[in-house]
């Protein structure tokens, strides 16, 4: 598998020129979690049958972080999409900052903040945005003002990112009617085949699901 990954996108959009987060947690962390399975499902390793996650392909995709997941989904029970978002999230922004730092798409700047509070962050190399994430963001705008077929992997980020509420942050120069509007029409579009579609449909609802309970469960507690 060539390229960046969804999960790899995800985090360059998410974190602004200063190596800041600008999604939060677990926002970040579920998101993760449903890049890794989207990967999956455009691999055609996993599809939804019956409202439960199954592993169509055991075999391996060469990718490390995915095929454990892999593994885990085919050594589990099978779950629905959103109970497995939760299970897989743990630890994964780490892993995949990490590996962008190993690439030297990124870097990692630690210190303190009033000298107390230790702070990471994660800009680039150079202060300016990664070439990574230009092109992404060129990508998805591209297919949200254009009216002609897009990419299943484009699809899938443009999904990602509307599951996380990203896509309000990266596109607020566009009409918000406007974008609504092509992300119908992408959905609706045929990029992809009926089972992976399916699977990506399945797994922006889990995320969704998985961020806007765990949202709900924050505003209780503290009031």
């Amino acid at each position: 598998m060539d390229g960046l990954l969804l999960t790899d996108e995800l985090v360059l959009l998410a974190y602004d020129d200063a190596g800041a987060n600008r999604l939060g947690r677990p926002h970040l962390d579920y998101g993760l979690a449903g890049a890794v399975l989207l990967e999956l499902a455009l691999a055609r390793r996993v599809e939804v049958a019956d409202k439960r996650l199954v592993v169509t392909d055991p075999t391996p995709t060469g990718v490390p972080l995915l095929d454990e997941a892999l593994a885990t989904v085919g050594d589990g029970r099978p779950r629905k999409p959103k109970d497995w978002i939760g299970k897989l999230a743990k630890g994964l922004p780490d892993r995949v900052l990490d590996g962008l730092v190993d690439a030297g798409v990124l870097r990692r700047e630690s210190d303190r903040v009033l000298l107390v509070f230790p702070r990471t962050r994660y800009p680039s190399p150079t202060g300016a945005e990664p070439a990574a994430e230009t092109a992404a963001r060129h990508r998805m705008r591209d297919a949200l003002v254009g009216d002609g077929p897009v990419d299943a992997r484009t699809a899938a980020l443009l999904t990602l990112t509307g599951a996380v509420g990203l896509d309000r942050k990266l596109f607020r120069e566009l009409p918000k009617e406007r974008v609504k509007a092509r992300l119908s029409e992408i959905a609706a579009g045929d990029w992809a085949s009926a089972a992976t579609k399916k699977a990506i449909e399945e797994m922006q609802a889990a995320v969704m699901i998985a961020t806007t309970t765990t949202a709900a469960i924050a505003v209780t507690t503290a009031s």
